[in-house]
């Protein structure tokens, strides 16, 4: 049903292992680890103009809130004109929301077919998607500190040590690096936002204590190489973020010629 997703992240995937597999060898657990790492990277890569456009986009709508609650009040209890008049706005100043979502929808995506994909490795003797049962069995056999990449804490059975001593930090780590991330859009928010909107304090409280919860909570029964992805996906996030907007905000500062 959702072959347009597995594949293209499986040939990714695939084409990662199979260059560091020619390094480290077919059997190299760190071949596995590397490429589960450089699919992230590779995603994140290709989104970073739709993150730009995001970052815009969140901008924009902080600028166009005062004009917002003016449509809102002089349009009151007429909501189909509320809707024409913010549409007509958010054009004038470039706003895209298909843009602003596309970043949050794609990694979504990437993960649901990279958490289907390795699920499928399951039986050494079959192929799964682009991968060789040769490639397979490397897979089930690949190990991170001597955890296996395939097991969760649920099903580790007699190597729960191993992979609960690699599992844990990854889960922890997760979790901090999604505590922090949230922390940092917060404070952003909180340096541009016009006026307090208890929606979107909700969400907030959300991300910094619900989501991080929420990830050590799954870590429990996601296979370790899922958690890894979890952390290159949000460290990756986290020093994004750091970048782009001190690069927004040294910009701005720029004196106008």
């Amino acid at each position: 049903m959702l072959d347009f997703i597995y594949y293209p992240v499986s040939g990714v995937l695939w084409l990662w292992h199979t260059a560091f597999a020619s390094i480290l060898g077919a059997a190299s657990g760190l071949a596995w680890v590397l490429a589960i790492i450089f699919l992230v990277m590779t995603l994140r890569a290709l989104l970073l103009r739709p993150f730009l456009a995001q970052v815009r986009f969140q901008r924009g709508l902080v600028k166009m809130q005062p004009q917002v609650r003016e449509i809102q009040r002089k349009y009151k209890g007429d909501r189909e004109r509320q809707a024409a008049e913010i549409a007509k706005l958010q054009k004038e100043h470039g706003v895209n929301v298909l843009l602003g979502c596309l970043p949050i929808v794609a990694q979504s995506l990437v993960f649901i077919g990279l958490f289907h994909v390795l699920r499928s490795f399951q039986n050494a003797d079959t192929a799964n998607y682009v991968f060789s049962p040769d490639q397979v069995q490397s897979f089930l056999q690949a190990k991170l500190f001597g955890a296996p990449l395939a097991e969760t804490l649920g099903t580790a059975g007699d190597a729960f040590g191993s992979v609960a001593a690699v599992a844990i930090p990854l889960m922890i780590i997760a979790a901090i690096a999604t505590h922090f991330t949230a922390r940092f859009s917060i404070a952003r928010q909180q340096e541009t936002a016009v006026a307090p909107n208890p929606q979107v304090n909700l969400m907030n409280k959300l991300s910094l204590w619900v989501f991080p919860a929420g990830v050590l909570v799954a870590g429990a029964v996601l296979p370790v190489a899922i958690l890894l992805y979890f952390v290159t996906q949000n460290a990756w996030t986290y020093v994004q973020q750091h970048l782009v907007y001190r690069h927004l905000d040294a910009r701005e500062a720029e004196p106008v010629p």
